[in-house]
């Protein structure tokens, strides 16, 4: 909407107004206004859900300190999402493809999160919203993401242009006024399913690779690939995200600290000068990523005023949903998806730890009559709760994880 303005108002010579279209001007004042609506307008709705009783329903699994959490104020990701969506709304480019990628999975996760919230609070369902209609709102956003990545021509990457023996192109230019040459890539804007992998020389992975098989079939086959392997990376860490969500602030930081690393990501990557110094893939249009991702750090961190231990508030399916989806959309439409295993780390473990839980302990009963454990409770954050270590020190242990993870991923610009 500001820019909007701005172009309404660029004819004018007003003071300062030359900052508006700055990405980074644009980004400040988009986290400033996140934090803005989640400390001040955080502290409102945390009282008008205390005034409804909108209270966490809590199990006693013999965890220390778990039930007095009992009638916690749930559903508070209403201000994450509120925080994400209105600073985006004013400060974004609206008709930038990306931010409308974003603002729709935002919605969208939300309303399922809600829903699941909603069920267990207001209609005592403990089980809340049948997984196979999470798991089906998760698919539903991944082909909308796939296919809008297939169809619209404002989606495209800037790669060289080979020849055919599959050599980049070059040419020589002349500067007009000194005479100057110099020698550079001849590169185009296509629409591609390249994307990126770490550690390796050339870091571009191809999922046509995967499909060379099929001949000419492969050229639409494999934006079928691409879709399959979004609507998993979608629906594996929107849930994961929900797995953590188990102690005070622990998702809600690590999403944070996921945020930055991805809005760095995309800054680098939608700076043409950026992308070429480091050798990466330069995405034209992407740079306006980085309001929406500063909104969200803004909305992530302003939640911990009211989330960090002992929490006033829980975000709720409506938060961890819709955070974990956003991670992996973001990193989707930056083509930083093979990394999320490695950034996203935490929430990988998390995941891990319940599926080698449950897979070896119904595999032990069926072989031996009785189940047995791997961890003393899972995801694995309960364990070390078990083992009686506190909960804000378990929390912190796991964001300086998450800050060593991102700092990795991060290296992996230049470690090749």
């Amino acid at each position: 909407m500001i820019y909007w303005l701005y172009e309404l108002l660029a004819k004018y010579d007003i003071p300062g107004i030359g900052m508006i279209p700055g990405i980074s001007f644009r980004s400040a004042a988009a986290i400033i206004t996140s934090l803005f609506i989640t400390t001040v307008f955080g502290k409102k709705l945390i009282r008008i859900l205390q005034k409804k009783q909108i209270g966490e329903v809590v199990r006693d699994l013999g965890l220390e300190g778990q039930m007095q959490k009992k009638g916690t104020p749930t559903m508070g990701g209403i201000i994450i999402l509120s925080a994400i969506i209105i600073p985006t709304i004013i400060f974004a480019q609206l008709d930038n493809i990306y931010i409308i990628l974003m603002l729709i999975t935002t919605a969208l996760l939300g309303l399922i999160g809600f829903v699941d919230d909603y069920i267990k609070v207001f209609l005592k369902n403990k089980e809340g919203l049948a997984g196979k209609f999470k798991i089906l709102g998760q698919v539903t956003l991944g082909i909308i993401v796939a296919a809008t990545l297939f169809i619209s021509d404002d989606v495209k990457v800037r790669q060289h242009v080979k020849d055919e023996n599959g050599n980049d192109l070059q040419e020589l230019l002349i500067d007009p006024v000194t005479g100057e040459q110099t020698i550079q890539f001849v590169t185009e804007d296509v629409k591609s399913t390249v994307t990126t992998i770490p550690f390796v020389k050339k870091n571009e992975f191809n999922y046509e690779w995967l499909v060379a098989f099929a001949g000419e079939a492969s050229i639409w086959l494999k934006w079928v690939v691409y879709a399959l392997a979004i609507i998993l990376i979608i629906t594996a860490v929107s849930n994961a995200a929900n797995l953590t969500d188990g102690l005070d602030g622990l998702a809600t930081g690590t999403s944070a600290i996921s945020g930055a690393t991805l809005g760095i990501l995309a800054y680098v990557s939608g700076n043409i000068i950026y992308a070429d110094y480091l050798n990466i893939m330069y995405i034209p249009n992407i740079g306006e990523l980085t309001i929406f991702v500063a909104a969200f750090i803004g909305a992530t961190v302003g939640f911990l005023w009211y989330n960090s231990y002992p929490a006033q508030v829980f975000m709720g399916d409506t938060g961890s949903l819709a955070l974990g989806g956003i991670l992996a959309v973001f990193s989707v439409i930056i083509r930083k998806e093979i990394l999320i295993p490695l950034l996203c780390g935490i929430f990988l473990i998390e995941n891990l730890s319940v599926m080698i839980q449950v897979s070896w302990f119904k595999y032990t009963k069926r072989k031996y009559g009785a189940g047995s454990r791997v961890f003393l409770m899972s995801p694995i954050h309960h364990h070390f709760q078990k083992k009686g270590i506190p909960e804000a020190k378990i929390v912190t242990r796991f964001w300086i994880v998450g800050i060593i993870l991102a700092v990795i991923t991060l290296a992996t610009l230049k470690v090749r």
